[in-house]
């Protein structure tokens, strides 16, 4: 099932409630909305439109407020959001990309070693077809 793509600032949010685990809004909204300077109904909004693209459920618990967790593992998340970019802004091109990771002067040796898999990965692709 292909979800709907999300913002940059929806991205953040999802990881933040990843790595921090379930919560509630009044949580979510202390903890990443203040440092942004975002209000708690904006907070509420963006959470809201997540669970609506199906990347964050709720439950109700004690005392009727909701909890939120993601439905999603990050790496899928993190992919979807990399792959909307690519389609949108570059138009399907990986080119720029490539370009720009060509640039970057702080690439560590497990990033190396994640891109000379993958260049591998494609190669034996391109090989089977």
């Amino acid at each position: 099932m292909s979800r709907k793509s999300i913002g940059d600032q929806e991205l953040a949010l999802l990881q933040h409630i990843a790595e921090h685990g379930d919560a509630s809004v009044g949580e979510v909204a202390t903890t990443f909305g203040e440092p942004r300077g975002l209000a708690r109904s904006t907070v509420l909004t963006m959470m809201e439109r997540l669970r609506a693209k199906a990347y964050l459920k709720r439950k109700q618990v004690d005392g009727g407020v909701y909890r939120y967790s993601t439905t999603a593992q990050q790496d899928d998340v993190v992919r979807n959001a990399v792959g909307s970019f690519v389609e949108k802004t570059l138009q399907g091109s990986v080119s720029p990309f490539v370009a720009w990771m060509s640039q970057r002067t702080e690439v560590s040796d497990n990033e190396l070693a994640e891109l000379e898999a993958l260049v591998a990965t494609l190669q034996s692709k391109r090989k089977e077809s």
